[in-house]
């Protein structure tokens, strides 16, 4: 890869700014694919506080004419990840209490603004700058960086490739037209077969229409966003670009979220061959939530936005009926969102004193300590791009209950609840179909008898805890993806289209551009 030289542009990555899994899978990516000696550096807005999470940050830039006024670029190291990034810095635009919404949960009126922005100091970066390595590929994510593509090929650099990756399909970042003087978007592509939709200036579909790749995070969301139900409105566009169209899995980082190594679990680190130190985290967590001392519950968690997309509205239905079911089950709730949500949720927990809880807001720490302490995990969605949260509970050795949609019907194994019970000793979570609050409960109510199964939840257990969603098996397909369009010549393994499985660990070349043709978690 040595004639590869990459830039990541994105909204987050973790630790410098995350709001979900979109932080966590940046992060991830780009350091598996430096392990792998390949060339990158990541570029980020200088929201309030990044600044001091590097070491090394000088200035190396300054970018005039900018939407939202003239930025400086900053390049720095960040010490935990060991990345190299470049930061976008503009006070007025990115020094603010929240990334993409202010402390009441109100979206910043300006995100176009200062999304274009960071489309454009891409480009910049892309055209070649004094004393910055100019990349040879930019590497877009969701529709914050959704106008790289776009403004490449408007500024005629044919010479550096695009990839969109898609990791989120719903958020698309709807604009008015009438700002697309503001942000540079190029008249020719102010109209339906361009970065248009609904009237509207779509930041996502711009990066789709003219990336010269795009990919998506599960085999089975790449299939989901080409029909109707799925596409968010977008699925004709990505029909048309199904030759381009790539699912390459997102993986977990598997040092960060490792019991045997947690930092957060203090002395009660454990392994899959040691399930010891379990029970005290268990009882901690009860402690930290207020639930009753109670190593023979069974404790389901929930840690995720607290949103419709998430099936929060139907979990309000279907935990009291499990909570008066089963006296034995208690609930640890994390997670922030709709606040008409959330509000249901402390409806309950005021029901059921010490036998639910919950912590609006989110917390690293608090995240470790809940997947660390339960025993199932309650990760429901109406749509999933791939569902990093199940796969950090299975290492932690708390079972999922997930939905049969994109990633969790790809990554949790479950024979299903007509097989018998000897199939589930091949299952590392449980999942279930449809939105019905009759269909939740019947899987929590499966998942709490299978608890009652001992040898047979070990045995599930050990299934899910050496289970491999490690970043290391996506390395090989990016790092062939970027060949394919820096170095076509020396890129020869089989395409892998849409829809169509690869391997995990398999390399993948896709088609050569066809020239003009050509995002939140």
């Amino acid at each position: 890869m040595a004639k590869t030289r990459t830039l990541i542009v994105a909204g987050e990555a973790f630790p410098l700014a995350k709001t979900g899994g979109l932080g966590d899978a940046i992060t991830g990516m780009a350091r598996a694919l430096s392990e792998a000696r390949v060339p990158l550096t990541v570029m980020l807005p200088a929201y309030r506080g990044v600044t001091a999470k590097l070491k090394r940050v000088h200035t190396v830039a300054t970018l005039t004419d900018m939407p939202g006024g003239d930025a400086s670029l900053l390049a720095g190291t960040c010490p935990q990840s060991g990345l190299d990034y470049l930061l976008v810095q503009n006070d007025a635009l990115y020094d603010r209490a929240g990334i993409y919404a202010d402390e009441s949960g109100a979206e910043h009126p300006d995100n176009g603004t200062r999304y274009a922005a960071l489309a454009h100091a891409a480009v910049r970066v892309a055209a070649g700058l004094p004393g910055v390595l100019r990349p040879t590929l930019v590497h877009a994510h969701d529709w914050h960086a959704g106008l790289v593509p776009l403004l490449l090929r408007a500024a005629r650099l044919h010479d550096v490739k695009s990839v969109m990756t898609i990791h989120n399909l719903a958020f698309q970042g709807l604009f008015p037209m009438e700002c697309a003087d503001l942000y540079g978007v190029p008249d020719w592509a102010r109209n339906d077969d361009g970065a248009q939709a609904w009237g509207k200036l779509n930041f996502l579909k711009a990066g789709i229409r003219y990336a010269d790749r795009v990919t998506t995070v599960s085999h089975t969301y790449s299939r989901e966003i080409m029909t109707p139900a799925f596409g968010c409105g977008l699925d004709e566009l990505l029909r048309s670009r199904a030759g381009d169209l790539l699912p390459i899995p997102n993986g977990i980082d598997d040092v960060l979220w490792n019991p045997a190594r947690d930092p957060y679990l203090r002395s009660h680190r454990y392994s899959v061959r040691d399930l010891a130190n379990k029970a005290y985290c268990k009882a901690a967590l009860q402690r930290e939530f207020g639930l009753r001392p109670d190593l023979g519950a069974t404790l389901m968690a929930m840690g995720n936005r607290l949103t419709e997309q998430k099936m929060v509205d139907v979990a309000v239905q279907a935990l009291p009926e499990a909570l008066d079911r089963h006296p034995g089950l208690q609930i640890a709730i994390l997670g922030q969102g709709d606040h008409r949500l959330e509000q249901a949720l402390l409806e309950i927990v005021d029901r059921y004193p010490g036998r639910c809880a919950a912590h609006i807001g989110y917390d690293e720490g608090i995240a470790h300590r809940l997947h660390a302490g339960a025993d199932i995990l309650l990760h429901a969605s109406r749509f999933e791009p791939f569902g990093l949260t199940p796969l950090y509970a299975m290492r932690y050795g708390a079972l999922p209950i997930g939905s049969r949609v994109g990633g969790m019907a790809d990554t949790i194994e479950d024979p299903g609840p007509r097989a018998p019970l000897s199939a589930m000793a091949s299952a590392n979570g449980l999942l279930f179909d449809g939105d019905a609050p009759q269909a939740m409960s019947a899987a929590i109510e499966r998942a709490v008898n299978l608890r009652g199964h001992h040898l047979l939840w070990r045995i599930m257990q050990r299934n899910a805890m050496t289970a491999d969603f490690g970043w290391r098996s996506a390395v090989g397909l990016y790092a062939s993806l970027y060949r394919s369009l820096v170095e076509p010549e020396s890129a020869n393994a089989p395409a892998a289209p849409a829809g169509q499985q690869v391997g995990r660990g398999a390399v993948a070349r896709l088609p050569r551009s066809g020239g003009a043709m050509p995002a939140t978690i």
